[in-house]
Protein backbone atom coordinates (compact mmCIF):
# COMPACT_ATOMS: atom_id res chain seq x y z
CA UNK A 1 0.00 0.00 0.00
CA UNK A 2 2.88 2.78 0.88
CA UNK A 3 4.30 3.28 -2.53
CA UNK A 4 0.79 3.45 -3.90
CA UNK A 5 0.49 6.21 -1.41
CA UNK A 6 3.88 8.07 -1.40
CA UNK A 7 4.41 9.04 -5.08
CA UNK A 8 0.84 10.78 -5.34
CA UNK A 9 1.54 12.20 -2.04
CA UNK A 10 4.81 13.75 -3.30
CA UNK A 11 4.33 14.57 -6.58
CA UNK A 12 1.10 16.78 -4.87
CA UNK A 13 3.30 18.47 -2.76
CA UNK A 14 6.13 19.22 -5.77
CA UNK A 15 2.96 20.92 -7.92
CA UNK A 16 1.81 23.09 -4.83
CA UNK A 17 5.65 24.33 -4.25
CA UNK A 18 5.78 24.89 -8.12
CA UNK A 19 2.43 26.89 -8.23
CA UNK A 20 3.57 29.25 -5.30
CA UNK A 21 6.97 29.19 -6.99
CA UNK A 22 8.72 27.82 -4.05
CA UNK A 23 12.88 28.23 -4.59
CA UNK A 24 13.66 25.38 -3.31
CA UNK A 25 17.89 24.43 -2.94
CA UNK A 26 19.27 21.39 -2.05
CA UNK A 27 22.76 20.82 -1.04
CA UNK A 28 24.37 18.18 -0.36
CA UNK A 29 22.15 15.83 -2.41
CA UNK A 30 25.04 13.49 -3.46
CA UNK A 31 25.39 12.40 0.40
CA UNK A 32 21.56 10.59 0.43
CA UNK A 33 23.05 6.82 0.35
CA UNK A 34 21.86 4.45 -2.44
CA UNK A 35 20.77 1.91 -0.54
CA UNK A 36 20.26 0.66 3.15
CA UNK A 37 19.00 2.13 6.00
CA UNK A 38 20.05 5.37 7.28
CA UNK A 39 18.75 7.75 10.31
CA UNK A 40 17.51 10.85 8.64
CA UNK A 41 18.21 13.93 11.23
CA UNK A 42 16.51 16.78 10.72
CA UNK A 43 15.90 20.20 12.45
CA UNK A 44 12.37 21.67 13.23
CA UNK A 45 11.11 25.08 12.50
CA UNK A 46 8.09 23.89 10.94
CA UNK A 47 5.08 21.93 10.56
CA UNK A 48 6.11 21.26 6.55
CA UNK A 49 9.44 20.18 7.62
CA UNK A 50 8.25 16.64 7.13
CA UNK A 51 7.46 17.23 3.43
CA UNK A 52 10.95 18.97 2.54
CA UNK A 53 13.03 16.33 4.66
CA UNK A 54 11.41 14.10 3.05
CA UNK A 55 12.06 15.71 -0.26
CA UNK A 56 15.64 15.85 -0.22
CA UNK A 57 15.81 12.17 0.08
CA UNK A 58 13.56 11.60 -2.66
CA UNK A 59 15.00 14.16 -5.13
CA UNK A 60 18.72 13.30 -3.96
CA UNK A 61 18.55 9.58 -3.79
CA UNK A 62 14.84 8.42 -4.54
CA UNK A 63 14.59 7.43 -1.05
CA UNK A 64 11.53 7.54 0.55
CA UNK A 65 11.86 8.45 4.57
CA UNK A 66 9.42 6.91 6.62
CA UNK A 67 8.57 9.74 9.79
CA UNK A 68 8.30 9.47 13.44
CA UNK A 69 5.81 11.36 14.18
CA UNK A 70 2.82 11.68 16.91
CA UNK A 71 0.26 9.21 17.20
CA UNK A 72 -2.32 12.08 17.24
CA UNK A 73 -2.06 12.65 13.65
CA UNK A 74 -2.63 9.30 12.78
CA UNK A 75 -5.76 9.40 14.65
CA UNK A 76 -7.33 12.31 12.30
CA UNK A 77 -9.53 11.51 9.88
CA UNK A 78 -7.47 12.94 6.86
CA UNK A 79 -4.26 12.65 7.40
CA UNK A 80 -4.23 9.24 9.57
CA UNK A 81 -4.77 6.92 6.10
CA UNK A 82 -2.04 9.01 4.78
CA UNK A 83 -0.01 8.67 7.33
CA UNK A 84 -0.27 4.61 7.80
CA UNK A 85 -0.11 4.06 3.98
CA UNK A 86 3.49 6.00 3.61
CA UNK A 87 4.52 3.19 6.37
CA UNK A 88 5.62 6.83 8.80
CA UNK A 89 6.11 5.65 12.17
CA UNK A 90 3.38 6.82 15.30
CA UNK A 91 5.09 7.91 19.04
CA UNK A 92 3.05 7.46 21.38
CA UNK A 93 4.93 10.09 24.22
CA UNK A 94 3.71 8.10 26.79
CA UNK A 95 5.41 4.99 25.61
CA UNK A 96 7.51 5.89 22.91
CA UNK A 97 9.26 2.14 23.34
CA UNK A 98 7.50 0.51 20.69
CA UNK A 99 7.68 3.33 18.57
CA UNK A 100 11.70 2.79 18.79
CA UNK A 101 11.01 -1.15 18.32
CA UNK A 102 9.35 -0.08 14.92
CA UNK A 103 12.13 2.56 13.57
CA UNK A 104 15.10 -0.30 14.30
CA UNK A 105 13.57 -2.66 12.52
CA UNK A 106 12.55 -0.50 9.72
CA UNK A 107 16.36 0.65 9.68
CA UNK A 108 17.49 -3.07 9.68
CA UNK A 109 15.24 -3.29 7.02
CA UNK A 110 16.99 -0.92 4.59
CA UNK A 111 14.49 2.34 5.45
CA UNK A 112 15.49 5.94 5.66
CA UNK A 113 13.83 6.64 9.22
CA UNK A 114 13.11 10.47 9.36
CA UNK A 115 13.82 12.06 13.10
CA UNK A 116 13.57 15.46 14.65
CA UNK A 117 15.51 15.02 17.57
CA UNK A 118 14.22 18.36 19.27
CA UNK A 119 11.07 16.87 19.50
CA UNK A 120 9.31 20.08 18.97
CA UNK A 121 9.25 22.82 16.58
CA UNK A 122 11.98 25.08 17.72
CA UNK A 123 10.06 28.59 18.59
CA UNK A 124 13.41 31.05 18.45
CA UNK A 125 14.57 29.22 14.80
CA UNK A 126 17.59 28.07 16.42
CA UNK A 127 18.42 24.51 17.81
CA UNK A 128 16.99 23.19 21.03
CA UNK A 129 18.41 20.01 22.63
CA UNK A 130 19.05 17.01 21.00
CA UNK A 131 17.56 13.69 22.09
CA UNK A 132 19.99 10.98 21.79
CA UNK A 133 17.01 8.20 20.01
CA UNK A 134 18.67 8.81 16.96
CA UNK A 135 21.83 7.80 18.13
CA UNK A 136 20.37 5.02 19.79
CA UNK A 137 18.58 3.65 16.59
CA UNK A 138 21.48 4.40 14.30
CA UNK A 139 23.58 2.23 16.60
CA UNK A 140 21.07 -0.60 17.13
CA UNK A 141 20.59 -0.87 14.00
CA UNK A 142 24.43 -0.68 11.90
CA UNK A 143 23.25 2.13 10.18
CA UNK A 144 24.58 6.01 9.77
CA UNK A 145 22.79 9.67 11.20
CA UNK A 146 21.98 11.77 8.14
CA UNK A 147 21.91 15.08 8.66
CA UNK A 148 19.89 17.54 7.51
CA UNK A 149 19.26 21.34 7.76
CA UNK A 150 15.97 22.97 6.67
CA UNK A 151 15.68 26.85 6.48
CA UNK A 152 13.37 29.18 5.09
CA UNK A 153 10.18 26.73 5.94
CA UNK A 154 9.51 28.87 9.39
CA UNK A 155 8.33 31.24 6.88
CA UNK A 156 4.95 29.19 5.56
CA UNK A 157 3.73 27.38 8.94
CA UNK A 158 5.07 27.54 12.45
CA UNK A 159 4.18 27.79 16.12
CA UNK A 160 2.53 30.49 16.99
CA UNK A 161 2.11 32.15 13.50
CA UNK A 162 -1.22 32.48 11.18
CA UNK A 163 -0.61 30.17 8.65
CA UNK A 164 1.00 31.69 5.13
CA UNK A 165 0.59 28.54 3.09
CA UNK A 166 -0.57 30.61 0.17
CA UNK A 167 2.90 33.13 0.26
CA UNK A 168 4.78 33.24 -3.14
CA UNK A 169 8.49 32.98 -3.94
CA UNK A 170 9.76 31.45 -0.65
CA UNK A 171 13.11 30.50 -0.97
CA UNK A 172 13.76 26.88 1.24
CA UNK A 173 17.57 25.47 1.72
CA UNK A 174 17.62 21.89 2.18
CA UNK A 175 21.41 20.80 3.24
CA UNK A 176 22.21 17.34 3.46
CA UNK A 177 25.02 16.29 5.39
CA UNK A 178 27.72 14.00 5.05
CA UNK A 179 26.47 10.62 7.27
CA UNK A 180 27.83 9.54 10.51
CA UNK A 181 29.34 6.59 11.00
CA UNK A 182 29.06 4.76 14.52
CA UNK A 183 31.68 2.19 15.63
CA UNK A 184 30.89 0.14 18.47
CA UNK A 185 32.87 1.75 20.96
CA UNK A 186 30.52 5.32 20.23
CA UNK A 187 28.86 6.13 22.99
CA UNK A 188 25.23 7.81 22.43
CA UNK A 189 25.19 11.13 24.38
CA UNK A 190 28.60 11.63 22.65
CA UNK A 191 27.04 11.32 19.28
CA UNK A 192 24.30 13.00 20.05
CA UNK A 193 26.97 16.17 20.56
CA UNK A 194 29.00 15.41 17.46
CA UNK A 195 25.61 15.25 15.56
CA UNK A 196 24.41 18.72 16.89
CA UNK A 197 27.39 20.79 16.36
CA UNK A 198 27.45 19.13 12.70
CA UNK A 199 24.04 20.59 12.05
CA UNK A 200 24.58 23.78 14.06
CA UNK A 201 27.72 24.55 11.51
CA UNK A 202 25.26 23.60 8.94
CA UNK A 203 22.38 25.64 9.69
CA UNK A 204 24.51 28.80 9.98
CA UNK A 205 25.98 27.89 6.55
CA UNK A 206 22.43 27.97 5.74
CA UNK A 207 21.21 31.19 7.14
CA UNK A 208 24.03 32.79 6.14
CA UNK A 209 23.95 31.84 2.44
CA UNK A 210 20.15 32.34 2.33
CA UNK A 211 18.88 34.64 -0.04
CA UNK A 212 15.71 35.84 0.94
CA UNK A 213 15.86 38.74 3.40
CA UNK A 214 12.98 40.02 5.51
CA UNK A 215 10.09 42.80 3.20
CA UNK A 216 10.61 45.18 6.07
CA UNK A 217 10.58 46.04 9.57
CA UNK A 218 7.64 44.00 10.44
CA UNK A 219 8.88 41.07 8.91
CA UNK A 220 11.89 40.04 11.07
CA UNK A 221 9.67 37.21 13.15
CA UNK A 222 11.26 34.66 10.95
CA UNK A 223 15.04 35.52 12.48
CA UNK A 224 16.75 34.45 14.88
CA UNK A 225 18.12 36.90 17.54
CA UNK A 226 21.69 36.76 16.75
CA UNK A 227 20.55 37.71 13.20
CA UNK A 228 18.89 41.04 13.97
CA UNK A 229 15.54 38.95 13.83
CA UNK A 230 12.69 39.47 16.66
CA UNK A 231 12.34 35.26 17.01
CA UNK A 232 12.83 34.89 20.93
CA UNK A 233 15.82 34.08 22.25
CA UNK A 234 16.50 30.08 22.87
CA UNK A 235 16.26 30.91 26.78
CA UNK A 236 12.59 32.51 25.80
CA UNK A 237 11.71 29.80 23.60
CA UNK A 238 12.43 27.14 26.18
CA UNK A 239 10.23 28.55 28.69
CA UNK A 240 7.47 29.37 26.84
CA UNK A 241 7.78 25.98 26.00
CA UNK A 242 7.54 24.94 29.13
CA UNK A 243 4.46 26.82 30.37
CA UNK A 244 2.69 25.69 27.38
CA UNK A 245 3.93 22.07 28.14
CA UNK A 246 2.86 23.14 32.03
CA UNK A 247 -0.43 24.13 30.82
CA UNK A 248 -1.28 20.82 28.35
CA UNK A 249 -0.44 18.70 31.53
CA UNK A 250 -3.11 20.91 33.70
CA UNK A 251 -5.87 20.35 30.97
CA UNK A 252 -5.35 16.65 30.75
CA UNK A 253 -5.35 16.09 34.32
CA UNK A 254 -8.47 17.88 34.51
CA UNK A 255 -10.32 15.56 31.94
Amino acid sequence: MAEFVYPPVIAAALTAFRALDCRIEIIGAEHIPARGGAVLVSNHISYLDFLFAGLGAFKGGKRKTRFMAKDDVFKHSVSGPLMRGMKHIPVDRTDGQPAYEAAVKALREGEVVGVFPEATISRSFTLKKFKTGAARMAADSGTPLLPVVLWGTQQLWTKGRPKTLTKRHVPVTIMIGEPIVLTPEDKPVMVTRRLRAAMTEMLDRAQRDYPGKPSGPDDTWWLPAHLGGTAPTLEVAEAEDEAEAAARAERRAQR
